[in-house]
């Protein structure tokens, strides 16, 4: 692995942008969460793919698909960024959540599994969570079946963070924005209770939200039994694929975020409901959700004034364990 380019605040969040073999490209990130220290609360968000098959309108990651990393290469990410603050490896933080997140749909690669049940062995870090961010596409039962068995195996005491991307309960408007074949809310109800255990985290329903998304209170209370699942309700982040498609930001008022009428009828309801709203900052940066740096460098995509505003710098490789 050769890093090509790096950008971002040492203070914020960094993207670093990799070669990786034949010439193919990954990018991953480390990230703080003011006013938490590095010690309190380390993020690091990893590719598994080269690209991703699926192309969500609100993703400038997707197209471009060349294939998936091997275990090797998932790994080499996050040695690179344990070893620039913690070469030891032992990783103090309370809360050290590995993100597989950066580029690409995890259940896609089976490599993912193999670095999960490797992480607690190959670092001294009492705060680990790894965390898994999913659209669940269809055929990917197997993955999600080993998954729970390593679940239950390395990760007790609620150090597992499962996440299915929703992002609205309007299932014609859910396929156009994630066009793959992927569960239905049934199957994605049926394997959280499978999923979750006492003393578990919940499961994520996450909706980036976008202007004229639908967020039922009917439909959640009909699939989802808040005994198992949490809301997680997110900003639709400046991408210039979600620009290019027309998809606003439903929750472009920072302040208005508790008061979402979405938030208040789910609570009532009985869910746990999160607004994310995260530091803006990371979207000058490109480190969010859904943004890709070097499809940016490429001219595939032209700037805007919110996002990709960091100037990107040459960097020089330090040596990994790879």
């Amino acid at each position: 692995m050769k890093i090509v380019a790096e950008t971002g605040r040492e203070d914020l969040a960094m993207v670093y942008l990799a070669e990786m073999r034949n010439g193919r490209f990954v990018e991953f990130v480390h990230s703080l969460q003011p006013p938490f220290t590095r010690e309190e609360k380390w993020v690091l968000i990893v590719s598994t793919l080269f690209g991703c098959p699926v192309g969500c309108r609100i993703c400038d990651a997707g197209g471009r698909y060349r294939g998936k990393l091997s275990a090797e290469e998932i790994r080499a990410q996050i040695d690179y960024m344990v070893d620039l603050y913690y070469p030891s490896g032992d990783i103090p933080a309370k809360k050290f959540k590995i993100q597989f997140a950066r580029m690409g749909e995890p259940s896609f690669n089976p490599a993912v599994l193999d670095v999960l049940k490797e992480l607690p062995r190959r670092y001294r870090a009492p705060g680990l969570i790894p965390s898994l961010s999913t659209i669940a596409p269809n055929g990917t039962d197997a993955f999600f079946r080993e998954l729970r068995g390593i679940k239950d195996r390395c990760y007790g005491n609620g150090n597992f963070q499962l996440q299915f991307s929703i992002h609205t309960t309007d299932t014609g408007a859910r396929d156009r924005l994630m066009p793959v074949d992927k569960w239905d809310f049934a199957a994605i109800a049926d394997y959280g209770r499978d999923f979750y255990k006492v003393g578990d985290r919940k499961v994520t329903l996450n909706f980036a939200l976008a202007r004229d998304s639908s967020l039922s209170v009917d439909v959640m209370r009909r699939y989802f039994d808040p005994e198992i699942f949490v809301i997680k309700l997110t900003p639709v982040n400046p991408t210039v694929s979600a620009i290019k498609n027309n998809i606003v930001n439903g929750m472009a008022d920072e302040a208005r975020g508790d008061q979402l009428e979405a938030v208040r009828d789910l609570r009532a309801a009985g869910y746990r409901v999160i607004v994310s709203i995260g530091e803006l900052e990371e979207n000058k940066i490109g480190s969010n959700c859904g943004q890709y740096v070097k499809r940016v460098l490429d001219g595939k995509y032209g700037l805007n004034g919110e996002t990709y505003q960091y100037e990107v710098r040459h960097a020089v490789s330090r040596g990994t364990r790879v």
